[in-house]
């Protein structure tokens, strides 16, 4: 689905051609002296990767999920995953490019995922998992209307897909938002 906005964004579903891309985008925004340039950074929580091709891949060839890509004068800017679960939508491999951070493409991005996941299919609530530590980013999750559930998942620990914990006491927190 290609949908361009006022702003100069453009949405649309990524495709295999887009991994490489994405990969980068991810890390930049999540990981390594790059990500110190926005707000997002687990720099101080996690060292090694946030994702690689395959797991990009993953989420494009899943059953009921997609990869929302946003671009900017051809270049992409952010992304992330939406997965049909029910009765809800999953949200998660967000990532919005640190020099872009700070200026609402977040905002932006998070309501045109709401949106089509909403149209698409029907569903009443979004879900999503963010390491609790993350206070900043639980409050700007908060401030878009998602609210904390006290339902904990372990981080997995000895999967180095998903980084490398630079602490003991890492692990998610199950955000909702009502979508009706």
């Amino acid at each position: 689905m290609d949908n361009a906005t006022p702003a100069g964004l453009t949405f649309r579903d990524a495709t295999d051609a887009d991994v490489e891309e994405l990969v980068v985008l991810i890390e930049s925004a999540y990981r390594g002296d790059a990500s110190r340039a926005g707000w997002t950074t687990e720099a101080d929580i996690l060292e090694g990767q946030r994702t690689d091709p395959q797991g990009v891949l993953e989420v494009l060839k899943a059953p009921d999920s997609r990869l929302l890509t946003v671009e900017r004068d051809g270049a992409i800017v952010a992304c992330c995953q939406l997965e049909h679960r029910g009765d809800h939508a999953y949200f998660g491999m967000f990532a919005v490019s640190p020099r872009a951070q700070g200026a609402g493409l977040g905002k932006a991005v998070i309501a045109e995922a709401e949106r089509q996941a909403r149209e698409a299919w029907g569903v009443t609530e979004m879900h999503m998992t963010v390491i609790v530590q993350r206070e900043d980013l639980i409050a700007w999750y908060e401030r878009r209307g998602y609210r904390r559930t006290g339902r904990m998942l372990p981080f997995p620990y000895g999967d180095e897909r998903f980084g490398v914990p630079l602490r003991a006491d890492l692990e998610f927190e199950l955000l909702v938002k009502p979508l009706v």
